[in-house]
C-alpha cells in the first residue's frame, strides 16, 4: 500500500547546486531521491515534491518535502533509514504520515526566512558559507524604523531578480524584523510571509542594509514599491546568509 509521507529536512547549502534537480548537478532533490529509490528498491522511481526551491549555497532548517512510497514504514523508521544513506550535509529532522491530498507545495500558507549578516571587518573564514559579510557602519535604529514599511501587502517588483518566471509580484509580508547578536558580532533579520519571489529576501536585504548606511532614506521601500523597478534596488546579499527557517501548513 502506497503511503504518503511529509519529511522536514536541515541541509547544509553550501556543496549544493540548489534544491531542484539538475543535470550534472549534486542538489537537495537528487541525493534525496537517491537514498529514497535504494530504500525502496520498487521498478516505479520515487520524486520528491518540496515546498519550494532554493538556490545553491542557500542552507535550510525547515524544508518541507513530501512524496508516496510503495511500502508501510513506520515514520521513526523512515526518518532513520533516510538518515542512514544521506550525506553528512543533509538530514532527515522529521518525519510524519499525512493524508493523500497533503501537498508540500501547494498547502503551505507561509514561510519564514532567515538572514544572518556578519560584522567584522575582514572575512572571517569559519563563517564566509553561513553569513553575509558588511563591514560598513552600520544603524540597527534606521533599519528597525523601515521595517514596518516592509510588512503588509506589496508589489515586489523592485526586488525580485531578473531571471524569475512569475508575473504577479504582489506578496504579503506578516512579519520583519532585525537584532543584534552582539556576541557573534551578527545582524538577524527574519521575514515570515505568504510566499516570496526569487531572490527576494536576499534583495530586501541589501536594500535594509543600506538604510542602515545611511545610503538611502528610511523609507525608501515606499518608493522602490511605486516605482517597480529591478534597476532601482541594484544590490542581491549573498546566498551563503539565507536559511529557509520554517514552512507554515494548516
Amino acid at each position: 500500500m502506497t503511503q504518503r509521507y511529509m519529511i522536514t529536512l536541515a541541509y547544509d547549502g553550501t556543496n549544493f547546486a540548489g534544491f531542484q534537480t539538475q543535470p550534472n548537478q549534486r542538489t537537495v532533490q537528487s541525493v534525496l531521491e537517491k537514498a529514497l529509490n535504494k530504500m525502496s528498491k520498487f521498478d516505479d522511481y520515487i520524486t520528491i515534491h518540496g515546498s519550494g526551491r532554493t538556490d545553491a549555497g542557500v542552507h535550510a532548517l525547515g524544508q518541507v518535502v513530501h512524496f508516496d512510497f510503495p511500502h508501510e514504514i513506520a515514520p521513526a523508521g523512515m526518518l532513520k533509514g533516510l538518515n542512514s544513506m544521506l550525506p553528512l550535509d543533509c538530514e532527515v529532522v522529521d518525519c510524519k504520515i499525512v493524508s493523500p491530498d497533503f501537498h508540500a507545495r501547494f498547502t503551505t500558507h507561509g514561510k519564514r526566512y532567515m538572514y544572518r549578516v556578519s560584522r567584522s571587518w575582514f572575512t572571517d573564514p569559519f563563517k564566509r558559507f553561513y553569513t553575509g559579510h558588511y563591514k560598513y557602519p552600520l544603524d540597527v535604529e534606521r533599519i528597525k524604523e523601515a521595517l514596518p514599511d516592509v510588512v503588509g501587502t506589496h508589489d515586489f517588483s523592485s526586488f525580485v531578480a531578473s531571471g524569475s518566471q512569475t508575473k504577479n509580484h504582489v506578496r504579503t509580508i506578516y512579519e520583519a524584523t532585525v537584532r543584534e547578536d552582539k556576541e557573534n558580532n551578527e545582524v538577524i533579520f527574519e521575514f515570515y510571509g505568504n510566499g516570496f519571489l526569487y531572490n527576494q529576501v536576499r534583495i530586501m536585504v541589501a536594500t535594509l542594509l543600506e538604510i542602515g548606511n545611511g545610503k538611502r532614506p528610511v523609507h525608501d521601500f515606499l518608493r522602490l514599491y511605486e516605482v517597480k523597478d529591478r534597476n532601482e534596488c541594484r544590490e542581491t546579499a549573498p546566498a551563503s546568509g539565507l536559511y529557509l527557517k520554517k514552512v507554515y501548513y494548516d
